[in-house]
Formats: structure tokens, sequence, C-alpha cells
């Protein structure tokens, strides 16, 4: 059975990182193999939670992977709590990566133009050497942005993208995701949660996949507003479909299916956007993509 590295933190309440990531990655027939950055009693979107910080673990938890030959065939890394913690991924990558070693980055920084309170210039630094080192990143726009630019240079290209509307919006976000595959030297870049309004037709959001001299859009029709763990749901479908052969486009298509279906039932339920959306309902459609 293939295995992917899942580092990421563990929140008890609202279903994100680690508690999205295990179920998802396991339905499609993958072995998830979690290293912890961080304990939560919820995740960090409610009003309040407890937190403890495993930056100082993860060394003793590789070094018994270590002892045991351990060779993921994926790693997928997500929320950091700040720069150490990149640094001991980086030395992860070192430990553990082989030639065929499928990683992917989620470069958890900000979103709609805004940082999160963990961004600094150091993690954004380090952000871009693990970038460096994957084959896929999965950043939102601001992300994205983030990357190529920096804090300030993030501010002034988020505000000039979104005075552009229709398909020069479009080519603009097509632009950006080249320079990512350009400057990270990456197989793919996928920009996750891009807001799309026509006339006459309901709001869109759409994820644009780059490779190379490629892109892709996937659209569905937006229902609900942001839901805690959709990115790394997104993420888990993208590392396991990859790890397993299928390829991007597919594993895209997929994802943006699962999640339009999930989002749509706990808008029906009222779910508050801190809990997370009811996936566990289309768990076993993702068995066929991992077939």
């Amino acid at each position: 059975m293939k295995k992917i590295a899942v580092i990421n933190d563990l929140s008890g309440l609202g279903k994100c990182s680690l508690t999205a990531a295990i179920p998802v990655i396991s339905a499609m027939g993958v072995q998830a193999v979690p290293l912890p950055t961080a304990v939560l009693s919820n995740q960090t979107g409610y009003a309040s939670y407890f937190c403890d910080d495993y930056t100082l673990k993860m060394d003793a938890i590789m070094e018994e992977w270590e002892k045991r030959g351990f060779q993921p065939d994926g790693i997928y890394t997500g929320f950091l709590a700040g720069e150490a913690q990149a640094e001991k991924i980086l030395s992860f990558f070192e430990r553990f990566c082989g030639d065929d070693t499928l990683v992917l980055v989620d470069p958890v920084m900000g979103d709609q133009g805004k940082v999160y309170d963990i961004f600094s210039d150091g993690l954004c630094s380090q952000m871009r050497s693990l970038a460096k080192q994957a084959q896929v990143i999965t950043p939102n726009l601001t992300e994205a942005l983030l990357l190529l630019y920096g804090r300030s240079g993030m501010e002034t290209h988020y505000k000039v993208l979104s005075g552009s509307q229709g398909n020069e919006y479009l080519g603009n976000i097509e632009e950006l995701g080249q320079k990512l595959c350009q400057t990270f030297e990456l197989d793919s870049a996928v920009i996750t949660g891009i807001d799309q309004q026509e006339e006459g037709r309901p709001l869109r959001i759409g994820n644009l996949v780059s490779q190379r001299e490629k892109a892709s859009w996937f659209f569905a029709e937006k229902t609900g507003g942001s839901y805690s763990g959709t990115g790394d749901l997104f993420a888990s479908i993208l590392s396991a479909g990859l790890v397993k052969g299928v390829p991007m486009e597919r594993c895209v298509e997929k994802a943006v299916e699962f999640l339009s279906k999930a989002i749509q039932d706990a808008v029906e339920e009222g779910t508050d956007r801190n809990d997370g959306v009811c996936f566990e309902t289309y768990l076993h459609e993702l068995w066929e993509i991992g077939k």
C-alpha cells in the first residue's frame, strides 16, 4: 500500500488538518502517516483554543521513523505555526524524500488579501524553500502572491487583480500560475478558491491548474461561505490521487465535485463554518478515483 506522510496539526473540533486528511487519504486506498505539528482542542477559527506545540517533539518522531526505514511515497504539508516548524519540514525532506517521492505543499499564510496571525517574513521565506522542494503546491490567490512578492507586494498586486473582471481577471491569474511554476520549478501549481461572477449567472468558485505551458480551470457553483478544512480536503484528494498515478486534472475534478456536495449539505444543515463541512457522507465515492 502507498504511504503519505501528512505533516499538519491535529485539531479536536473543526474538521480540518489531520482530522480531514486522514479519512480522505485512507478512503482513497493510501495509508496516511501523520506527523503532528501541534495538538489543539479545536481549530483556531473559534473564539478560543488550547494548543500544545509539537515543534520540539518532531525530531524524536523522525528519529524513530528513520530506525524503521520509513520511506513515504508522498509527503503533504499543511498549516505551520511558524518558521521553526518549516525548518523541521525541510529536515524531514532531507531524511525521507526519495527519487520518486511526491511532495505537495499547501503554503497556509493568508486569504482574501490578508495574512493570518502566524504570518512573518521569515515564515514566508521558509515557505518558498518548501515550495522549491515540491512538485505541487496548492495556494489560494493571497498565498500565491505572498510566495512571489511578499506581504507588501501581495497587497499591491491583490488590489490590481481585484480591479479586473471576467476573462481579463482569469487571464491574470493564469499568468500568476505560470510564474509560480517557473519560479519554483514545479510540475503543477493549483491556485484554489477563485470567485468568478458572470452577468446573468450564479457566483462560481474556480480552481486553476497550471502545468508549465498549460492552464486548466475547474468551476463549481458557489454555495454558502468559507468553511473550515475545505483546503485540507482538497489537498488531501490531490496528494492521494497523484501518489496513485491519477492525472492531475482528474484529481481536481473529483475534489471539486466532492467539496461541492459536502458544502451543499453543510449549508442545508445550517452547520457553523468553524465546524467544517459534511464530507463523511461522500467518502465512499473517493475509492473510485484511486482504483
